[in-house]
């Protein structure tokens, strides 16, 4: 397709009508997988915009799932791609590639304290500082984030409800478990402990995200706020 003197180019294209404008403003659900596929050409070619050649790649291979078995010498034969976009556009297939088969391992559930507690054991148990995370629980208590909240130091970790609950809202999350480690390997909990725990059970009330537990880890070893009647 030869490019003529009236033809508009992306840049001249209304902003409603850009790819990567249209992604900003409505999110990339809106888009089409031409418009997707051109945000990761990037650039278009002499011949063709980059919606153009978008299209002839679709084309070329007839559906998404074709295009995932492409070679990159066969994307390269497309004319105006070449090997540096051929291989962005197939780093990026085999990322949803991955993702997909991530996404379709069933998510841990948490039905006890011990759940919460193994799910993290044997890496936070040999942490030297204070790592304190949350557990993100979808309505079925199904494990949708470990988000890593804060690092101390030697024995404490400083923890704003700013900072917990800010993923806790993105991801949607119904309630979710607290958990850190005591490098010392005492999961005893310290007056400290017990002092951020009903702050932190206060703020989720009142922005409706339920703490359900506190687990503390220790050497092979852990505390369970709930277990204890301490929450």
């Amino acid at each position: 397709m030869a490019l003529s003197g009236d033809r508009p180019t992306i840049k001249e294209l209304p902003a409603e009508m850009r790819p990567r404008e249209r992604l900003l403003k409505e999110g990339a659900g809106a888009l089409s997988e031409i418009e997707l596929l051109a945000i990761l050409l990037g650039t278009g070619s002499p011949e063709n915009t980059v919606l153009e050649l978008a299209s002839l790649i679709l084309t070329r291979f007839r559906s998404l799932r074709l295009l995932v078995d492409a070679t990159i010498e066969e994307l390269s034969e497309i004319k105006g791609v070449g090997l540096a976009k051929a291989s962005q556009v197939k780093a990026a297939l085999e990322l949803a590639r991955r993702l997909s088969r991530f996404t379709s391992q069933p998510r841990p559930v948490i039905k006890s304290p011990a759940d919460a507690a193994g799910l993290v054991m044997e890496e936070m148990r040999h942490l030297d500082r204070e790592h304190f995370r949350a557990l993100l629980l979808n309505t079925r208590n199904q494990v949708v984030a470990n988000d890593e909240v804060s690092i101390g130091t030697l024995n404490t970790s400083s923890v704003h409800p700013r900072e917990l609950f800010r993923n806790a809202i993105k991801r949607s999350a119904a309630s979710l478990v607290l958990v850190h480690n005591h490098p010392s390997g005492d999961a005893t909990p310290s007056k400290e402990d017990l002092d951020v725990t009903r702050r932190l059970c206060e703020a989720g009330r009142i922005i409706g995200i339920e703490v359900l537990d506190h687990i503390i880890i220790g050497d092979n070893k852990f505390t369970s706020f709930k277990a204890e009647g301490l929450i």
